[in-house]
């Protein structure tokens, strides 16, 4: 996410800013005042010094690239197991990179409703291998299962409820907005489907260039949202008053950079609610198998 920044130089009155962070163990010290911050962590962050535990985490699952794989995931999931949020039984959350490239060489695009021989209920028609948003749409929800089964290979035993997408202009799209929005909507579709609930990472003016206005009746509206650009926690506490990226959404996270670690401040109508007691017996969960086909996007990195 630490392309985002560039923006701010140039765009500052039209965007809002951000970017994750990685590490190891014990970086600098939270900025000094009174708000309960987290961090976010992700590939960038291999092999260098994490901050001691914060309020709450979210861990980035991919290498700057859909169907990439962060390779630090494993220690950055336990690292985030020490948060506040976590020992008291609330899972950091995840976040996961997006792109939508069409058919170009060496990509993977799908060509049909299927994916590993399984329908993809598909609200946008068929796909008939084209940089359409049923193809589109197919893609986003293939893209996303692959994080689920990169979560599971990583031997992440938590049930992570909160996922979020991470949505920026460095990598790429469509010049169909409206196929850029089913990447997405396949995306949030999927990992709906498996009980997680889904959120937005963008700044108003990049996620505008990339979706335009949603469709009435979006599978995108209402999400909550995770806005970048924040300064400071005085700052990213009156961003959590902006407007949220999605209709009927909210404001549940602002993000800022201090050093080289993001922090974020958690917007009052985002407070988690308690974890809830464990089931007796709880039901297995499936296993599935990663199938790779995503090559390697030509987009920048996002951290």
């Amino acid at each position: 996410m630490k392309a985002i920044r560039i923006l701010v130089a140039a765009c500052l009155l039209f965007a809002w800013q951000a970017a994750p962070a990685h590490g190891a163990v014990a970086s600098g010290a939270a900025p000094g005042d009174a708000a309960v911050l987290g961090n976010d962590i992700s590939w960038p962050q291999c092999g260098g010094g994490l901050p001691g535990p914060p309020a709450f985490a979210v861990v980035g699952v991919n290498g700057g690239r859909p169907d990439t794989v962060n390779p630090c995931l494993s220690a950055q999931l336990a690292w985030a197991n020490s948060t506040s949020d976590a020992i008291a039984g609330i899972p950091a959350a995840v976040y996961v990179n997006t792109a939508a490239t069409g058919p170009v060489e060496s990509l993977w695009w799908p060509a049909g409703n299927t994916y590993l021989g399984k329908d993809v209920g598909d609200p946008y028609g068929v796909c008939d291998g084209t940089a359409s948003p049923a193809c589109a749409y197919v893609h986003g929800y293939a893209m996303a299962f692959n994080d689920v089964v990169i979560l599971q290979e990583a031997g992440d035993a938590a049930v992570r409820h909160m996922w979020w997408l991470d949505v920026e202009t460095e990598n790429s799209w469509l010049w169909d907005t409206g196929a850029n929005a089913a990447e997405l909507e396949g995306m949030a579709s999927y990992l709906e489907s498996t009980g997680a609930e889904v959120g937005i990472y963008s700044t108003a003016y990049q996620f505008g260039e990339i979706v335009g206005a949603l469709n009435p009746g979006s599978k995108l509206s209402g999400l909550k949202s995770w806005l970048a650009g924040a300064e400071s926690t005085s700052t990213a506490q009156e961003l959590c008053g902006a407007a949220p990226l999605t209709a009927g959404g909210t404001v549940a996270l602002v993000q800022f950079t201090d050093g080289d670690l993001d922090y974020n401040v958690r917007c009052p109508a985002a407070a988690p609610a308690p974890a809830p007691q464990a089931p007796p017996e709880p039901a297995p969960q499936p296993e599935k198998k990663h199938a790779n086909l995503y090559g390697e996007l030509r987009a920048a990195e996002i951290s």
